[in-house]
């Protein structure tokens, strides 16, 4: 019984989303890469790409539980966790608690301030969007603090690592902010905006390319696999919903991140 529990448990941090944070982490590395910054922390980099994504499964799973009524009734979410298996709520909060704690204490000993408030804004983004009263996720702000935030501060959390938030461009915050938007949209099934969202997208991507705050090979490999995973994503919207979206899952959470993962490791060894 505990044991089915803790399995439980472990799979309500949706360990495969990881790919959100890997792909942030490789992003700002590329800046590095291409600025001919040398990478002598290596290890702090992997450290902390560990901790954002061990943080992000502690807040999945609180997502999980604010959410239990509204999944039970939606049928893509019928494979998550707390669905499958019934947890009492107590072991969850304790496993939240556990893990957000234990991430905390070890930035606060190990890693930079900057990152440690990162991960402080990380945690009051997602309590606003995901806890009542405010709850902006039953809002129509809730395009605005989702995914689009949360992937400025994943790719900033990097960036800090690296020794300046703005080895990042400005105009690159702003498209992963509006991608983030367009992603969100996507997976709530808002065909209108979110279509009005990705062109504008589209202009910003063309803008820092021309610009030249971001080239060929980071466009090629930083974002065309995420591009081509949200093309089923988008179909979504139209037709086979559920197969597109599964197609989507695959593409981005295990293809994509395997790619990722080493992409990075590359760079930084």
């Amino acid at each position: 019984m505990k044991n089915n529990v803790l399995l439980t448990l472990l799979k309500s941090t949706r360990i495969s989303w990881a790919s959100k944070n890997v792909h942030m982490y490789l992003l700002a590395l590329t800046y590095a890469y291409f600025a001919n910054q040398p990478i002598n922390n290596p290890l702090l980099i992997l450290g902390g790409l560990l901790l954002v994504s061990l943080f992000w499964g502690g807040l999945y799973t609180l997502n999980d539980l604010t959410d239990l009524e509204v999944d039970q009734r939606d049928s893509f979410k019928k494979n998550r966790a707390f669905i499958q298996n019934k947890v009492d709520e107590k072991w969850i909060v304790l496993f939240v608690v556990i893990i957000l704690a234990t991430v905390f204490i070890l930035s606060m000993v190990f890693m930079p301030v900057s990152f440690t408030l990162i991960l402080i804004l990380m945690l009051l983004n997602q309590i606003i969007y995901t806890l009542p009263p405010i709850r902006l996720k039953e809002t129509s702000l809730a395009p605005l603090s989702s995914t689009a935030t949360n992937s400025v501060l994943r790719l900033a959390s990097c960036a800090v690592l690296l020794g300046n938030i703005y080895i990042v461009p400005l105009g690159v915050y702003i498209f992963m902010f509006i991608a983030g938007m367009a992603t969100y949209l996507m997976y709530k099934s808002r065909p209108r905006d979110a279509s009005i969202v990705g062109v504008l997208c589209v202009l910003v991507l063309i803008y820092l390319i021309y610009s030249g705050e971001m080239n060929l090979i980071q466009f090629l490999v930083a974002l065309v696999p995420s591009i081509v995973a949200g093309i089923p994503l988008y179909l979504s919207l139209f037709t086979n919903q559920g197969k597109m979206l599964k197609l989507a899952d695959i593409l981005y959470h295990q293809i994509a991140l395997g790619f990722f993962l080493i992409c990075i490791l590359i760079i930084i060894f």
